[in-house]
């Protein structure tokens, strides 16, 4: 049971507004919040230097006390400090950059919260479907989606644990020990979504993904939002077009603007956990409580 969250910022820095912000719905929430020593540092784009986000990020993971650790932000700066980072023995909650450490995680099956971050945990109407999605995650509750089916989706239902996340993070992982065929899942769903990518990368990463195999092995796949991603008419389609025709020659269902990526409307959904997928009629995506 989540009672202890820490806060840290292993990327990038952020407003110390939406770490107070943050910490104030938690605690309303009924959490005890802490947060690490330089959460609220800044050196140049990131929270600090790499020595200090790595110190925060290992202190609250060997924090006994410590039950979740909330990353105030994604952006850029983990993979500078991956290979030195403690061994993950509990939740990790974020997303885009954070998509490494749900990485790590992975290797050992423990559970990952793809979620918001302080921003849109601080300044989200409470009514929202993210926030009060969030609650349900972390109270260990089951959880289901619904959105409408895309025009593009393969139809097909599965069962398995769900993977994944950043797009563009898991390709810079590919060939290292957390690469998404490090992991010891057979035939798990995977989730991607990115942000301000050209088509041609998404192609290029996509393929990355099919020739390395990971494409092959899989039981389904979640296309989250590729949010300010522009369409480019000399690659012959859309992107969500490109990612189809990189996954014509399997069978698995393939669901279409699944609610997950860098937009308000991102709903939290537990990595490493076993998850279904539908997408018969209506998209529907079903999680299963989890006690932790």
């Amino acid at each position: 049971m989540i009672k202890h969250i820490r806060i840290v910022s292993p990327s990038g820095a952020i407003d110390p507004a939406y770490i107070d912000g943050a910490t104030a719905r938690l605690r309303a929430w009924g959490y005890i919040v802490s947060e690490g020593a330089y959460a609220r540092e800044r050196w140049g784009r990131f929270a600090g230097t790499d020595d200090q986000r790595l110190t925060d990020l290992n202190q609250a993971l060997q924090d006994p006390t410590v039950d979740a650790i909330l990353c105030a932000r994604g952006g850029y700066g983990l993979q500078r400090i991956l290979d030195r980072v403690a061994p993950v023995t509990k939740p990790i909650i974020g997303f885009s950059d954070i998509t490494a450490l749900h990485q790590v995680a992975g290797i050992d099956h423990i559970p990952s919260l793809h979620s918001i971050m302080c921003k849109h945990i601080a300044t989200l109407p409470e009514e929202s479907e993210p926030l009060q999605a969030l609650r349900k995650a972390l109270a260990g509750e089951a959880i289901e989606y619904r959105w409408a089916n895309h025009p593009l989706n393969r139809p097909g239902i599965a069962e398995a644990p769900i993977v994944g996340g950043n797009l563009s993070v898991l390709y810079g992982l590919q060939a290292t020990p957390w690469a998404l065929g490090k992991l010891s899942y057979q035939f798990p769903i995977l989730l991607i979504e990115d942000i301000s990518e050209r088509h041609y990368h998404i192609d290029r990463m996509i393929r990355n993904l099919r020739m390395s195999g990971v494409l092959a092995h899989l039981s389904g796949l979640i296309v989250g939002q590729f949010s300010d991603c522009e369409d480019d008419e000399l690659m012959g389609g859309t992107v969500y077009e490109t990612i189809k025709e990189a996954v014509a020659d399997y069978d698995y269902p393939v669901l279409f603007n699944a609610p997950f990526g860098h937009v308000e409307h991102n709903l939290p959904l537990w990595l490493h956990r076993h998850a279904s997928i539908d997408c018969s009629t209506d998209s529907i995506l079903r999680l299963d409580g989890l006690q932790i």
